[in-house]
């Protein structure tokens, strides 16, 4: 029965047939707007949910990693990523890069695409060019704020614009405007980049997609205060204020084909006869022009982007050169790269001490699938390298932590069967919260105790948005410690695993799949396991240079200490000098004798940018003082870092006056390997307060020190997980209740006028 009806039937309803229309459209309109306005509110209420901010229509500085969709006035259309082609020439010891990204605009609007995409940590990116139907657009590095202010004028100009911006050193976004209907766009990005080195093997490494990140919520809320009152309050602090530039949509593989199709093609030339080149996550083809060089290319043509390319090439003699010289000229400068490979310890002949080492393992959703496996046998190999001297603990943490021991133990059998239990019987799930993990790996309670060589080995994927969270704790904890990172998993972040590793005075090693893990396990241990050359030093006998690292790192075994310096002239000779366990080292370099490089001094200004980096966050160097020499040598060396962009802009309009400009993103792969349920099946909890649970690890039970936090991940829709839409039908319900309201209204008025007075 209708509402109309109910006023027809009822006896105790005496209305006038007009009034009960009235009625009738009085009470369907409220109807109307009472659904409207719950549409609505529940799809602002899905979009508040979850952990991270999300929108439905994105604004170019609110991109999604690796994510290009287009906006239409019905929703949202795929735009179709014709491909990547990443063409990369090694010389010697460096690396020149060329990644062209290739779209099309199949809409019949005008198109801005914006997206976001991974590179090398140490690549200096220099170059952009845009190709957009005929025209060619080339870039130029500015101040980060004028390079985008000169975008968003040709931008709202009609003119075809490019801008690259750095996000983290490894990530960046790129910004398209006005591309037309039915057009092709090509991108072209250009970096350099160091050749990288581990004993006789030679690696370079293709980063093909950055993985979903955690991004925990900020802790400390904002507490608005009058000026002239005396209350307490406390700043607001994000730990990932550009969570949203670092967030991707990430598609489904259970229901959803690869994208983003990659070709690769690498043209080696080591300088060196070579021995062995091998791929070691893709199939590749190898052509062999002559010794010392080889033509490298993916066996079947394009792979999708969902896992990082790993090259590595040996020389044909037994034991790769221990020494590399090469210079650059450049203005009035010459540039100087080295690479020095100390001896093996075995000659050194230095008993090394019992070691302290503390394990700690990721087991976060992100680790789901084959990354947990690597994690946990990789942990198992190194438990089972222990030695009877050596004591040891084991943390795991997702975002809860646990400790399994009050104290680091004996390395014996019983305690070793312990851990090797607690090891196996993890399971990925939750969030990362890394930063107390490695507070408490870097909690020394036997810091007095110098017969011990104090090591802490972690184990993670990486995959967290607040870098600079971890990066200080280990700055201002690290004492004695040494931080070894094990990056884990087919996309692992290796701007962080690096970087920590250089603050705590350790080394990087990666494992990208399972069969990789005794290798690099055992290559780890051999570094663990014996003295590192410490109290290094580089002094040249005539030339005045200005050397990077400012401070030289320890060097472990089979390592090279990597110096660039930019030096007055060419003249006389380096001569490096160090300790092997106690022993005393030195080696003189004759720069007469470098051999010539190519784009040395853009890795010296990417490497001097590193540093004033590392300045700051150890607070060597003030912030303004830190950016300050970043800024000068990004606009000298025309370099893209946290404070310069690359913009390009056409000077010729080409969308026409009062055409509109739609939005345009992508999405992207689920890194290989990784569980989608494990990091978007889970719906985030609500916060907990921080809780401590103790008990003792002989009766079965483990301590704990458990931070409970929401788990950032959101339940998807079918296939993809999409960005928390507000776009509901609620504002025609609402307009809809509007309109039965004012023709209720009118009736009402109507049939007044008609009743006698």
């Amino acid at each position: 029965m209708t509402i109309y009806d109910a006023c027809e039937s009822s006896p105790r309803i005496r209305l006038s047939r007009r009034m009960r229309i009235a009625v009738f459209f009085l009470v369907e309109g409220v109807l109307a707007l009472v659904i409207g306005f719950a549409a609505l509110f529940l799809s602002f209420d899905s979009a508040w949910s979850a952990e991270q901010p999300q929108h439905a229509v994105l604004r170019p500085s609110e991109a999604r990693s690796g994510s290009l969709r287009l906006k239409t006035d019905d929703g949202y259309a795929d735009a179709t990523r014709l491909g990547i082609d990443v063409d990369l020439t090694v010389s010697g010891p460096t690396v020149r890069a060329r990644v062209t990204q290739i779209f099309r605009n199949p809409t019949k609007e005008w198109m801005e695409a914006t997206y976001v995409y991974p590179l090398p940590a140490g690549g200096a990116v220099d170059t952009l060019k845009m190709v957009v139907g005929n025209r060619v657009v080339v870039g130029d590095i500015k101040e980060k704020q004028q390079a985008r202010a000169i975008y968003e004028q040709a931008r709202q100009n009609g003119q075809k614009a490019a801008l690259t911006e750095q996000e983290r050193p490894n990530i960046f976004t790129n910004s398209v405007a006005n591309i037309g209907p039915g057009e092709t766009v090509l991108v072209q990005i250009e970096y350099q980049e160091p050749v990288q080195q581990n004993g006789n093997e030679f690696s370079l490494r293709v980063p093909m997609v950055v993985g979903p990140r955690y991004n925990p919520k900020p802790v400390v809320q904002s507490v608005d205060l009058r000026a002239d009152g005396n209350g307490w309050g406390a700043a607001n602090t994000d730990p990932v204020p550009d969570r949203d530039r670092i967030t991707p949509e990430v598609l489904d593989p259970a229901t959803n084909a690869p994208i983003n199709p990659t070709n690769i093609t690498v043209r080696l030339n080591a300088g060196f006869p070579l021995g062995e080149v091998k791929s070691h996550h893709h199939q590749v083809k190898i052509e062999s022009p002559d010794s010392a060089t080889r033509v490298i290319k993916l066996a079947e043509g394009p792979v999708p982007a969902d896992s990082d390319f790993e090259l590595s090439w040996k020389p044909a003699a037994e034991k790769a050169p221990s020494v590399g010289l090469f210079r650059e000229h450049v203005g009035n400068s010459d540039y100087l790269l080295a690479f020095v490979t100390p001896p093996s310890v075995e000659q050194a002949q230095q008993k090394p001490l019992p070691r302290e080492v503390i394990f700690v393992i990721d087991n976060s959703g992100s680790m789901g699938g084959t990354s947990i496996i690597q994690a946990k046998a990789s942990l198992m190999y190194a438990l089972g390298r222990l030695q009877p001297a050596d004591r040891f603990n084991v943390i795991r943490f997702d975002d809860t932590m646990d400790v399994l021991f009050p104290a680091p133990v004996a390395a014996n059998s019983g305690n070793i069967g312990t851990a090797t239990s607690f090891v196996g019987a993890l399971q990925a799930r939750g969030g990362t919260e890394m930063v107390p993990a490695m507070r408490a790996a870097l909690s020394d309670t036997n810091r007095d105790d110098a017969s011990y060589v104090r090591q802490v080995v972690f184990l993670t994927d990486g995959a967290i948005g607040n870098e600079q969270q971890l990066f200080e704790t280990i700055s201002a904890l690290r004492g004695r410690s040494r931080v070894f990172m094990v990056g884990i998993g087919s996309a692992p972040n290796t701007y962080l695993m690096t970087r920590a590793a250089e603050l705590g005075r350790g080394t990087f090693t990666h494992i990208g799949s399972v069969e990789q893990v005794d290798e690099r396990m055992r290559d780890l241990f051999a570094k663990l396991e014996n003295p590192a050359v410490t109290g290094l030093s580089a002094k040249f006998s005539e030339a005045t240079a200005d050397l990077t690292p400012s401070a030289l790192p320890d060097v472990y075994r089979d390592e090279p200490l990597v110096l660039a310096a930019k030096l007055d002239k060419l003249a006389g000779s380096v001569e490096i000098k160090g300790r092997i366990g106690d022993r005393p080292w030195s080696v003189t370099l004759p720069l007469a004798n470098a051999a010539e490089g190519k784009g040395l001094s853009k890795l010296w200004a990417r490497r001097k940018i590193a540093d004033a980096e590392v300045a700051r966050t150890t607070r060597q160097a003030s912030p303004e003082d830190a950016d300050k020499t970043i800024l000068a040598l990004a606009l000298e060396h025309q370099l893209v870092t946290r404070l310069t962009s690359l913009v390009a802009v056409d000077k010729t309009p080409s969308r026409p006056a009062g055409e509109p400009l739609k939005l345009a993103e992508l999405p992207i792969n689920l890194p290989a390997g990784w569980d989608f349920a494990k990091v978007f099946g889970e719906r985030p909890q609500q916060p907990a307060a921080p809780t401590e649970r103790r008990a003792e690890a002989g009766d079965g039970k483990l301590q704990v020190a458990a931070l409970k936090r929401p788990v950032p991940v959101a339940t998807p829709s079918p296939g993809t997980v999409q960005l928390p839409k507000t776009a509901t039908d609620a504002e025609l319900k609402m307009i809809a209740g509007m309109i039965l309201l004012a023709i209720s209204l009118l009736l009402l008025v109507f049939n007044r006028r008609q009743m006698p007075n």
